[in-house]
This record gives C-alpha cells, sequence and structure tokens, in this order.
C-alpha cells in the first residue's frame, strides 16, 4: 500500500511542477515578476525626466521578464521615449509591439492628445485595423 500511495504522490508531484511551467500559469498567478522592479523604476525614471536611464530600466525589464500588461506599459514608455527623442521609427515600433501584445491597447485622452506621439499612435492604431 505505501509504494501505491508513493507512486501516485511523485505522480501529482511531477503532473503540478509541468503545470506551473506554463506562461499562462506564470502569467496568472505571478503578481510580481523579476522585471517587475526595473519597470517601476523605468516609469519613475521617465516621470523625473531621466529617459537615457528609464529605456535601460525598462528595456532590462523585459530581459528579465514581466506579464503581458506588464510588457505593453515597457513598450508604451519606451514609444513615448522614443518620440521625444526624436526617433520616429523606434517610436512606431515600440507602439506596433504594444499593439500587437493587446491589440486592445488605448492610450489614455491625455496621452493621445500629446502633439509628439499622439499622432504616431493614432497612426499605428489605424493601421492595425
Amino acid at each position: 500500500m505505501p509504494a501505491i500511495r508513493l507512486a501516485l504522490i511523485t505522480f501529482l508531484a511531477a503532473n503540478l511542477a509541468a503545470g506551473c511551467a506554463t506562461s499562462s500559469f506564470r502569467d496568472f498567478f505571478l503578481t510580481r515578476t523579476a522585471g517587475s522592479s526595473y519597470l517601476e523604476e523605468g516609469i519613475r525614471n521617465y516621470e523625473e525626466g531621466n529617459c537615457r536611464t528609464s529605456a535601460r530600466r525598462l528595456q532590462y525589464g523585459l530581459e528579465e521578464g514581466l506579464t503581458r500588461p506588464d510588457r505593453v506599459k515597457a513598450h508604451k514608455y519606451l514609444a513615448f521615449i522614443a518620440c521625444v527623442s526624436g526617433q520616429q521609427l523606434t517610436c512606431r515600433e515600440e507602439f506596433s509591439i504594444a499593439l500587437e501584445l493587446d491589440p486592445s491597447f488605448e492610450l489614455d485622452a491625455a496621452e493621445t492628445g500629446h502633439p509628439i506621439w499622439g499622432p504616431v499612435y493614432r497612426s499605428v492604431k489605424a493601421k492595425q485595423k
């Protein structure tokens, strides 16, 4: 009897471990990813006007791993940085990536009306349809 119980426990543990490895499981159950602190630092640096540092932190966050909504947010801020730095192509690419990750991605009213990145975002969004 103990051998059967041990085999059953081993089987269940292996199946549980295999299920934990899927990205949907991680995205659903993990509220804090390895890259979360980098994302937070990147946004804070952006808000403080430190675009170069912000871009590095956002990239580190993407490299370390972020949930899908956080990846969208990171690409949004990278698009903002690219636009204000005069890198229109990179700005378009970052908005495109955000929209690929989440086709329902929208900027808020103030962001959409921004004179630098607003027109770029609207152009990319229009091509998405």
